[in-house]
């Protein structure tokens, strides 16, 4: 029940609602509290906080306390250009409005639309410091009871104190924000010097001579580059050569596996994520993009990269802007895209697996790294870093010799796995050597990995991939197409949907009833 307003003491009051208002640094907190006191003066559903962006131009709703609790929001609403005009004009603005219909009001309608308001009336509490607009307290209640000019009273007496409150609520949630974010990119960073940043061309005036040219070509512009080459040959080093070649390598260069990043989460990665945009997003976080702002991005394995993603990466390509996920403004960067790739992109376009309209973009200028196989003269001056790398890493008494002769059963090998096998197959060769001369007899004989099944054991057997692609469509027809669901086949194999779907565009198994045929 209401108290009678002839009773309250406005001294009171004020003292009352400016402790509640101060209780806590936890804006959602201290609304409640406001709540509880104020629902037995005034006739009220809830108490809505929302605040001012100028560089956005955006209200948005911090947070909402009613008779279920507080809940923080976090929801943008971005102005029309006239009402942008009216607040910034804050000196003309009365501090306490009256709104008999929250629905024909351009300011509250927005607001009432996403919190559910019908047949509401409002006060509009506003929150101006120094000349400047800063939010405002919304109070609502249903028709059935109009507010009294006593009630605008009592909030225009209390307003000043609680504006001051409420920014500094703001301020102190602004610097929580900024503290997590420079917490998650000192992480991010730590992260990026473990990997290394130091990196060296073997075989530049060799067997990678034709590729240099092109990259010193190629570095001083802002081009897309797509580097492709077979897995191993040295792709990731290549683009980390045209950004240290680059204006911009005094800005950061961000990298990015296209196929180690599962389908849900890759837009959260790229583009970052809002706070609550999604069942664990408990913080705001920038995206591997807004990272690279000024400076360069990398995206290995391009080819992997699932359809709606490909649709917001040309939009980047665009438009130069994106969009959080959950968010709704959008976020201008200036980024240099290099992507690479093991795959032919030409043939999975043509099977859908890929947008045309990207690869026209991306492959502005390519740059192929041929295999080792091709490059054998690089082999020696290859060697001769990895020993050298593997003696500062492995803390050797001293540096490692290759044995007279052995060099002849590494040009004789055919190499797959091109550089990063031969780099692993030096560091097995150190650790079983015990100190003597480095011999690869044991590793590598007849010109053929002791690892490598025969050309006899390549007819009997056959590849994981072939192995995997029937298993997935034996699920399919036992599920008659049907991926999802209890009867689908993701359910049958055990695994997530949006997983079955990329291992299906990876292995080209069509969707739908056509994987049946």
């Amino acid at each position: 029940m209401l108290q009678n307003l002839k009773d309250i003491d406005k001294d009171e009051f004020f003292r009352e609602v400016t402790v509640r208002i101060c209780s806590s640094l936890d804006i959602e907190k201290a609304l409640e509290r406001c709540f509880l006191f104020l629902k037995d003066i005034i006739p009220l559903n809830e108490i809505v906080l929302v605040t001012y962006n100028s560089q956005l131009g955006t209200i948005n709703i911090e947070a909402v306390a009613n008779d279920g609790g507080r809940v923080c929001r976090d929801i943008k609403i971005p102005l029309p250009a006239r009402l942008q005009d009216e607040i910034e004009m804050a000196s003309d603005l009365s501090r306490i409005r009256y709104v008999k219909d929250t629905s024909k009001d351009p300011f509250i309608a927005p607001i009432g639309d996403i919190l559910g308001w019908t047949d509401s009336q409002a006060i509009v509490a506003r929150f101006i410091l120094e000349g400047r607009y800063m939010g405002a307290f919304i109070i609502t209640a249903k028709k059935g009871i109009p507010f009294r000019d006593e009630h605008l009273g009592l909030l225009e007496y209390i307003n000043e104190p609680v504006a001051i409150a409420l920014n500094n609520c703001k301020q102190f949630k602004e610097l929580l924000m900024l503290k997590d974010a420079l917490a998650e990119e000192k992480r991010f960073l730590q992260n990026e010097l473990k990997t290394g940043s130091k990196f060296e061309v073997i075989g530049s005036d060799f067997g990678l001579k034709k590729v240099m040219e092109r990259v010193n070509q190629v570095a001083p512009l802002a081009s897309p580059v797509l580097i492709y080459g077979e897995t191993g040959t040295g792709k990731e080093i290549v683009s980390q050569v045209i950004h240290s070649l680059s204006p911009r390598s005094g800005g950061p260069f961000v990298k990015l596996n296209c196929g180690a990043i599962p389908d849900t989460l890759i837009d959260s990665e790229l583009f970052g994520h809002e706070k609550g945009s999604f069942t664990g997003a408990i913080s705001q976080k920038k995206g591997r993009f807004e990272r690279a702002h000024g400076g360069t991005i990398f995206l290995d394995e391009i080819s992997e990269l699932p359809l709606n993603a490909q649709v917001r990466l040309l939009r980047v390509l665009q438009e130069k802007e994106f969009e959080r996920v959950g968010g709704t403004s959008p976020i201008k960067v200036d980024v240099r895209i290099i992507s690479a790739t093991n795959r032919n992109l030409e043939e999975l376009v043509k099977r859908g697996g890929f947008r045309e309209d990207l690869y026209f973009r991306l492959n502005v200028f390519p740059i192929y790294i041929p295999p080792l196989r091709d490059r054998k003269i690089d082999i020696p001056s290859l060697v001769q870093h990895f020993i050298m790398k593997k003696f500062r890493e492995m803390a050797l008494p001293s540096v490692p010799v290759v044995e007279k002769g052995a060099m002849d059963i590494l040009m004789a090998y055919d190499w797959p796995g091109n550089v990063r096998e031969l780099e692993n197959i030096v560091e097995r060769a150190i650790i079983l050597s015990k100190g003597r001369p480095i011999d690869f007899k044991g590793i590598i004989k007849a010109g053929v990995s002791m690892e490598r099944p025969s050309d006899t054991d390549k007819q009997t057997f056959p590849t994981l991939e072939e192995i995997e692609k029937e298993h997935i469509i034996k699920a399919l027809r036992a599920a008659k197409g049907k991926v999802e669901g209890r009867d689908g086949a993701a359910n049958l194999l055990g695994i997530n949907p949006g997983t079955l779907r990329h291992r299906m565009r990876k292995l080209s198994i069509p969707f739908g009833r056509k994987a049946l045929v």
